[in-house]
């Protein structure tokens, strides 16, 4: 029998290590990076063409590579890091696993124009599945290009399985987003299909978040700075009232390096737990300074995973520099020397006449749910007859007829309980009202006719890249549900109409949470974008537990969801209307 152990070549080793370091284009933006920061840029340029399938070109001005060295970067296990095993746990820059380049070239087509300060001449290298197929000398800056193109085109089925190319822009965006948090000495300019998405200035930490995320944090940043012999923790966190559901922005870094760490979040959460709403997320951006030789940054394929030797004692300080931070929430506030521009300091003068306070008139007829079509309040009993789903087993036919709507009573604020010919209906009334908003954004949605109300003072919102990138898909929804927005350029836009209704809301912050939503949920078929964007709507807009419904609001509430085609379910599936029937009751008294 022959033998059956053989060597793998060259080619299919190098594509099983790309498996394990390239699994998708941000992969390739990521190692690309790392490489330009660690050889000293001061400024970098990514260029991406397609989410990265057809073209990702990384520009810097660093020290550039000899023609030897060139041609070496792209052989296994080459690096300028590593010569001992010790050196392993010394590491303070980024790549060093003397792979990326090899597995690079292993699945896709790449060119690399490099040249040190004072070279004559610079080296170009043409290199396709790991095969050198161009190498000469030409005239170049100093510093190094490298261009991948036709990722995976020697490998169809990774190539077939990449998601979309909104899907996989917004994975490079990820990547990129935490690389420049943790340089902001470094410049970044960033093209996605000859569109810049994003143009970041040296600037220090605060101005590169603002930057990146956008100039509504400035006011919802707390600094942190806590220096110990075992770790320096510094950065910032979120105010406790920017606390979101969902989107929550939370970076944690060691040394300089991004990091997914569940126990050190636990501390940052635990911190924040007695001034945050249950199911809310806090914002963070924190940094962690260690002695390298305490930790292993390389027992994960990505190196997002980094293990400590003294977790439960950093896990200590995180919390308690976090609890230290949020102390200050109360304090007196500061002066930001950080903000550009002059600031404006008022100059007292006694002669000013000081204005009357404004009187505030209330409109007492106002009616909280007048902006949809208004149902007959008075027969709203006979609108109803359908098939109810009792979760505690009633009869699966139940016919919902009302006695006297003076009968109608709320309890707690929160639920609406009707007497019935067979029985008791609760119904709650805040998903009642989500579930009247969502078909009504999803009408006026689908018959393309917005009801905007004009802005007194047009606001001025400023989406992040990501955010931004998405945008033009929405527009369209956006205006047909009652936004009226205008582009202002450099990803901010003027809110100049808001829907109906809406007119005393927090429309800003809105709008980033049904985009936010969106970019969470990854919908990419335009029925599911539309429904998620009526959704987060709807939950914005939809009636507070607690508040006081007159008797006609209470009618005008239940009429409305029964007109509904799906009146007991919200459109996420939380059930709205409970049945109690006669037999049930009785048999509780029993």
């Amino acid at each position: 029998m022959s033998d059956i152990i053989h060597l793998l070549s060259d080619s299919i080793a190098n594509q099983i290590a790309a498996g394990e370091v390239i699994q998708r284009p941000a992969s390739v933006v990521k190692e690309l990076l790392e490489n330009a920061i660690d050889a000293g840029a001061t400024s970098v340029q990514l260029l991406v063409k397609d989410a990265g399938r057809t073209l990702i070109q990384v520009s810097d001005n660093g020290k550039g590579m000899s023609e030897t060295d060139a041609r070496m970067a792209f052989e296994r296990h080459a690096t300028s890091k590593i010569t001992t095993a010790d050196d392993l746990f010394s590491l303070q820059t980024m790549g060093f696993r003397g792979e990326a380049l090899a597995s690079i070239v292993a699945v896709a087509q790449v060119e690399l124009k490099t040249a040190r300060q004072g070279d004559k001449s610079g080296t170009f290298l043409s290199i396709s599945a790991s095969q050198v197929e161009k190498q000469q000398a030409i005239a170049a800056n100093p510093g190094s290009i490298f261009s991948v193109k036709n990722l995976f085109f020697n490998v169809p089925a990774r190539r077939k399985f990449l998601k979309s190319n909104d899907t996989e822009l917004k994975n490079i965006l990820a990547e990129f987003e935490r690389i420049v948090l943790v340089n902001p000495q470094i410049a970044f300019d960033f093209h996605h299909n000859e569109t810049e998405l994003m143009n970041l200035p040296v600037s220090n930490l605060k101005q590169r978040i603002l930057c990146v995320f956008g100039k509504r944090l400035e006011t919802q940043l707390l600094s942190v700075c806590v220096e110990t012999s075992l770790v320096v923790v510094s950065g910032f966190i979120g105010t406790p009232d920017s606390s979101k559901k969902r989107r929550s922005l939370q970076y944690l870094f060691a040394n300089n390096r991004y990091m997914r760490h569940p126990y050190f979040h636990k501390a940052v959460t635990h911190a924040f737990e007695p001034f945050i709403p249950p199911g809310e997320a806090p914002n963070y951006f924190l940094f962690l300074s260690v002695d390298p030789g305490s930790i292993d940054v390389n027992i994960h394929p990505t190196k997002t995973e980094i293990k400590f030797e003294n977790e439960q004692a950093i896990w200590m300080i995180i919390n308690a520099a976090v609890k230290e931070a949020i102390g200050k929430t109360n304090a007196v506030p500061s002066l930001d020397f950080d903000r550009e521009g002059a600031i404006d300091m008022p100059v007292y003068n006694k002669k000013t006449v000081f204005a009357e306070t404004p009187k505030i008139n209330l409109n007492d007829n106002y009616n909280p749910f007048g902006y949809h079509s208004k149902p007959v309040v008075g027969n709203w009993e006979k609108l109803y007859r359908e098939d109810v789903s009792n979760p505690i087993g009633q009869p699966e036919q139940s016919e919902i007829l009302a006695e006297e709507k003076k009968s109608i009573l709320s309890y707690k604020g929160k639920y609406l309980i009707v007497p019935l010919k067979s029985g008791l209906s609760l119904i709650d009334r805040r998903r009642a009202h989500i579930r009247i908003l969502f078909d009504e954004y999803m009408r006026r949605m689908r018959q393309k006719q917005g009801v905007s109300q004009g802005a007194l003072f047009p606001e001025i919102i400023f989406f992040t890249p990501a955010q931004a990138d998405i945008l033009p898909y929405l527009l369209d929804d956006l205006a047909y549900m009652g936004f009226d927005l205008s582009d202002l350029g450099n990803n901010s836009y003027s809110i100049n109409g808001v829907p109906s209704g809406l007119e005393s809301s927090d429309t800003v912050g809105i709008l980033q949470d049904m985009i936010d939503n969106v970019l969470e949920t990854g919908c990419e078929v335009q029925d599911e974008i539309t429904e998620t964007l009526a959704l987060t709507l709807a939950k914005k807009a939809a009636i507070p537990y607690g508040k006081t419904l007159s008797e006609e609001e209470a009618n005008e509430l239940i009429a409305g969801l029964f007109a509904s085609s799906s009146p007991n379910y919200t459109p996420d599936g939380k059930l709205i209307v409970l049945v109690l029937s006669e037999e049930e009751l009785s048999k509780r008294f029993k």
